[in-house]
């Protein structure tokens, strides 16, 4: 093993972790459902980037500098916030919002793709960011 990415597994961890608790918290809110696999692409997005940005700096964080960092982090807020923000809402029925739905699941139809765009903006304003520091 590189010398460099002695602790990239170590840094990687935190973030399976989340994933994984995402993931499984999402099945269950989901009951299953035909869109399951399709709301997990965003989190499998998410741990690539992580898992590159890591290597891309040698272990580290900011190891290659500061847009993988904050292009990662960019992606992760609006994705990962937006993702769990919805499957909390409809978990808890929040104000009503899909009580009156015919198919109130049928918001994780197309919840990745929102998220994913989202979250693609959000890597091109941390991108940007990240190549001026």
């Amino acid at each position: 093993m590189d010398p460099r990415h002695k602790y990239l597994a170590v840094r990687f961890l935190p973030v399976l972790l989340l994933a994984v608790a995402a993931a499984f918290w999402f099945g269950d809110v989901q009951e299953g459902g035909p869109w399951l696999l399709r709301n997990l692409l965003p989190l499998a997005v998410l741990l690539g980037l992580s898992l590159l940005t890591l290597h891309r700096g040698g272990g580290r964080w900011s190891g290659g500098g500061m847009r993988m960092p904050l292009g990662t982090l960019g992606f992760a807020i609006p994705a990962l916030g937006l993702n769990t923000y919805l499957h909390y809402a409809y978990s808890i029925n929040l104000n009503d919002m899909f009580s009156d739905a015919e198919y109130p699941d049928r918001v994780f139809r197309y919840l990745p793709a929102y998220t994913l765009v989202a979250g693609g903006i959000g890597f091109a304003i941390g991108w940007i960011a990240g190549r001026n520091v």
